[in-house]
């Protein structure tokens, strides 16, 4: 059974996530706890609602620096929805603010003017980019769930492994070394989402 930290940063409904892990076999410690999370093997970073909030709760928390510290002793992390947009380094949801800076990029909203409804909420397709292992077992153009109104322009090409089409072509999963990320939300996502967990937890 592979041990998961969950960051509970203090915002939105944990459970379903929590829930998802414990049915493709983890051992999951929910915390806020810095040192717990310091101390563990495989990092799940959930969030929802505001950039600003989810970065000012996490600092508040003694998070932030604690993730980062984790992050460069090489275990490995999972953003999920708000965290992933968090590993990046600028989010301009109500003014900048800013992030993890653990990969290279600017978290930016939907234009106005693309003729699709914002926030971009329901199904979508996959389309896989490269890195297999995140997505081992899942066909190329599987459907996951979304829900968000900002997306992640990333700052290198390389980091992104699949995208998603709704108006534009933008990045919905990354991978820079153990550093991992899915805008879309895998325990929302059915058995694809839970296949994605569990690739995660075989994570190097």
């Amino acid at each position: 059974m592979k041990d998961i930290i969950l960051i509970d940063a203090g915002t939105g409904n944990l459970r379903s996530v929590q829930k998802a892990l414990e049915s493709v076999g983890a051992s999951v410690t929910r915390t806020d706890d810095p040192q717990k999370v310091m101390a563990g093997k495989r990092i799940i970073l959930p969030g929802v609602g505001a950039f600003g909030d989810f970065m000012t709760g996490m600092r508040a928390k003694g998070l932030a620096d604690t993730v980062k510290q984790v992050v460069a002793r090489g275990v490995p992390m999972l953003g999920i929805c708000v965290g992933m947009q968090a590993l990046f380094e600028i989010g301009e949801e109500m003014g900048d603010h800013e992030g993890l800076g653990l990969l290279k990029g600017t978290v930016v909203k939907f234009a106005d003017s693309l003729s699709m409804k914002i926030p971009h909420t329901g199904w979508n397709q996959l389309t896989v980019k490269n890195e297999a292992l995140l997505f081992d077992q899942i066909n190329d153009e599987a459907y996951v769930y979304f829900n968000h109104s900002y997306y992640c322009q990333a700052g290198d090409s390389s980091d992104v492994i699949a995208t998603t089409d709704y108006g534009i072509n933008y990045a919905c999963a990354v991978r820079h070394e153990n550093i991992f990320g899915v805008q879309f939300h895998p325990e929302k996502s059915q058995q694809v989402g839970l296949q994605i967990l569990k690739n995660f937890l075989e994570a190097k």
